[in-house]
Formats: structure tokens, sequence, C-alpha cells
């Protein structure tokens, strides 16, 4: 496994860093996280992209490769005066600022110690009881529900109004998607 940081990790002592500076969660255009890195690294800003190792098997051969942890976003620390520079070679779609910074940084560092354990890991959507979600994989494809036990999100509950009753069906995690 394998992260970039520059030019210094990201800790709680840092949060807010000098007046005017904050950290921005920036969501790049697709497949463009590893150039945006290296921009945030030529612009001499703190940035924190965590790549996970990834193998993929074809028929006559294996190939291994770093990823993005979380596809089409790099995390970054950028004076208010400069964050226009951001933009400049158009891999940027938007920067969130980030609001709680010691929240912020203390889940950095948590993602920062995952990656460097080595386990297995995957991404999951945060599910939560009552979270409308879409089903977006098999015979029940675009199936709209609730989330109906967030301990245990392997199934939604499909309102049938008129009655007052719901059903209850059990479905794969990865076939869900969070609904706005």
């Amino acid at each position: 496994m394998a992260s970039v940081l520059l030019p210094s990790a990201p800790s709680p002592a840092s949060s807010a860093g000098p007046a005017g500076e904050g950290w921005l969660v920036c969501h790049t255009k697709p497949r463009c996280e590893k150039k945006f890195a290296a921009l945030m690294a030529a612009e001499r800003f703190e940035y924190y992209l965590p790549l996970v190792q990834s193998v993929r098997r074809y028929q006559h051969q294996t190939k291994r490769f770093t990823k993005p942890l979380f596809p089409g976003y790099v995390f970054t620390r950028v004076p208010v005066e400069s964050r226009r520079r951001i933009y400049q070679q158009d891999l940027l779609a938007r920067a969130i600022v980030v609001e709680s910074e010691a929240l912020f940084l203390r889940q950095l560092a948590d993602v920062k110690a995952i990656v460097a354990s080595g386990f297995e890991l995957s991404l999951h959507p945060l599910l939560t009881r009552g979270r409308r979600v879409k089903v977006t994989g098999g015979p029940l494809h675009g199936v709209e529900g609730f989330v109906d036990d967030p301990s245990n999100p392997h199934g939604i509950v499909v309102a049938m109004d008129v009655l007052q009753q719901g059903l209850l069906v059990k479905l794969p995690i990865e076939y869900l998607q969070p609904l706005p």
C-alpha cells in the first residue's frame, strides 16, 4: 500500500495552519487525482492522496498498480490568496471547504494509519437507518427503498404506502447507492 503526502503529514497540531489557510476536499475530474496531486507538489501546497495497491488479472498476465482509495478526491491545504491556482490546469471539478478541521484531521490520521497497516480494505457508503438508497445492480436495478438496520445494512425496505407496509429485501451492500 502506498500514499502520497507532501510537504508534511497532517497532524492535529497543524489543524488550522496559518491565518487564511484551511484544508479543502478537492473533487477532481475523472482519473485526474495523481495529476492534481502533482500540481499540489509543484505549488508546494500540503496535500494527501491515499493510494492502495490493486491487482488486475487477465487471461495471460497479472498487472499491479496503485489507485486512489477515494476515487476523485485529494485533500489539500491552500492559502486563501492562492486558491485560484488550484484550478489552473483544469483538473478540478470543485473544492469543498472543511468546516471542522480538528475532526477532519483526526479522520485523515485514521485513514493514513489504515492505509499504512497493509490490511485489506474496501470503500463502502455510510448507511444509516432510514437512509434512502437506490439498487445499482442485479435484477432489482433501479428500485428505491430505505435502509432498515444500519448495524447490518444488507437489505432495504421497499415501501407500499397505500397498504402501510414494506418489503424487506436482502441485498449485497455493494448494490446500494445512497440518495440525496
